[in-house]
């Protein structure tokens, strides 16, 4: 893991989270706003940690997930109205407030994307050896 900020990663993170912002305030339907956007986020979590951290691209996405997946998780047990912040909009969007399995669905098909994505462009899936 090395430590430094990279351009392209970040502004991968920047035109994701502006792209996820218009989606949040502008899209109402039942498809772009609850999956895409799910799809779109952990790809802008993946490119954020990126910006800043050179890891390898399968632990790193694989963390990613993880951390979606436990948020999702959380969503069940109701932790927006367990840490008291029902009344606080920017709180249930960015948390969520609703548990469901087709996130888990987009949550893993935007971390295979990243993957399939990483590996296109040859960067090294596994930690490199060291010297």
């Amino acid at each position: 893991m090395q430590l430094g900020f990279y351009k392209k990663y970040f502004l991968c993170t920047v035109l994701l989270f502006i792209t996820e912002v218009l989606i949040a305030l502008y899209v109402h339907d039942r498809f772009v706003r609850p999956y895409v956007g799910d799809y779109l986020v952990v790809i802008l979590i993946y490119c954020f940690i990126r910006s800043f951290v050179k890891m390898p691209v399968l632990p790193t996405a694989l963390a990613v997930l993880v951390f979606s997946f436990l948020i999702e998780t959380l969503q069940y047990f109701n932790i927006v109205e367990i840490l008291g912040l029902e009344k606080i909009e920017i709180a249930r969007i960015v948390i969520g407030t609703g548990f469901s399995l087709w996130d888990l669905l987009a949550y893993t098909c935007g971390i295979v994307t990243v993957i399939a994505l990483e590996q296109k462009k040859g960067s090294t899936l596994q930690q490199p050896p060291l010297r």
